[in-house]
């Protein structure tokens, strides 16, 4: 518990002032960018008085730090305002398209955990034996396919092939839980194969490391069953490069959820985000940077705390 407060408040003391300089560069995107507005709302042939009309009402015309804090001040009590293209309030959009992304990538994580320690403890079960070099193959050849190739061969497959899957669309959890794992389960493999790569080798490699170490011989010596040998001293010392790996999957999974929902045609996260950086609505992006930099630090939090507790040699670092 001690170790857990610990590690609780050394990475509050990270994330206060890396989220300060993180907002505040956000923020100042819109200065930098040059964007308006106006040039949403008035195109090409709007006139300076105009344009200073619609920026006042913006409160864009004010000094550039008044600006930031009252954002800030808003941002904190979740309020992201409201956007350039449709006036329509970010924090509600960004809720509905995080709700999308958040079910495909927890899903994605979930088979990536799953399937990446099955396979990873296959392998160092069977370490030096075609199983491992067969396994070890295999999660090479899946690490170097892009998502997006996946996705289309997934669709091809399953949804226009088979049918078994809808080949686009979403459904939310409240309508059926059936149709929403449906909606969701092609898009999240296609996004879960470098998880299950990364997480097997990583973890194939700290069981390896973990048979060699002298406790695992003293415990041979002293005639305890493989099993325990397993569970008690190899497995609990050998996890943690692999459980502290996914604390860098989870951003490239929200990453790659832009192509992913892109080929599934999902509402989501990711395209909330590309759509709004193509139209130049600077607060959306601005908001999509802010809820991103949180979800990252509290999941990497999480890891931190699970390592804590679970493999707390590989916290000590934390």
């Amino acid at each position: 518990m001690r170790r857990a407060l610990s590690i609780l408040a050394r990475s509050i003391g990270i994330f206060v002032p890396v989220f300060l300089v993180a907002t505040f560069v956000t923020f100042a995107l819109r200065a930098l960018s040059g964007l308006s507005p106006a040039s949403l709302q008035l195109g090409e042939s709007a006139t300076p008085e105009a344009i200073a009309q619609i920026e006042h009402q913006w409160g864009l015309d004010r000094p550039f730090l008044t600006q930031y804090l009252d954002w800030f001040g808003d941002m904190v009590s979740g309020d992201l305002g409201k956007s350039w293209f449709n006036g329509a309030d970010i924090s509600r959009l960004l809720v509905e398209g995080a709700a999308i992304s958040l079910s495909v990538a927890g899903l994605a994580l979930v088979i990536g955990v799953v399937f990446g320690f099955g396979f990873g403890v296959l392998a160092a079960l069977r370490r030096t034996t075609w199983v491992d070099r067969a396994i070890t193959g295999f999660m090479t050849f899946i690490s170097v396919m892009p998502s997006f190739v996946v996705g289309i061969v997934l669709v091809g497959v399953f949804a226009v092939g088979l049918g078994w899957f809808p080949s686009a669309g979403y459904s939310p959890a409240d309508r059926g839980l059936g149709v929403w794992l449906a909606h969701i389960t092609l898009p999240a493999i296609a996004l879960s194969f470098d998880t299950v790569s990364d997480v097997a080798r990583q973890l194939r490699a700290g069981l390896v490391a973990a048979y060699r170490e002298n406790y695992v011989t003293g415990a041979v010596v002293r005639g305890l069953s493989p099993r325990r040998i397993f569970f008690r001293h190899v497995l609990r010392n050998g996890v943690g490069p692999s459980l502290a790996v996914l604390g860098l999957k989870f951003p490239n999974l929200l990453g790659g959820a832009v192509v992913t929902e892109a080929i599934f045609g999902m509402p989501g996260f990711g395209q909330f985000a590309a759509n709004s950086a193509q139209r130049g609505d600077v607060p959306a992006v601005q908001g999509v940077l802010v809820v991103s930099i949180v979800l990252v630090v509290v999941f990497n939090l999480l890891v931190n705390l699970v390592l804590a507790r679970v493999a707390p040699a590989s916290a000590r670092g934390v």
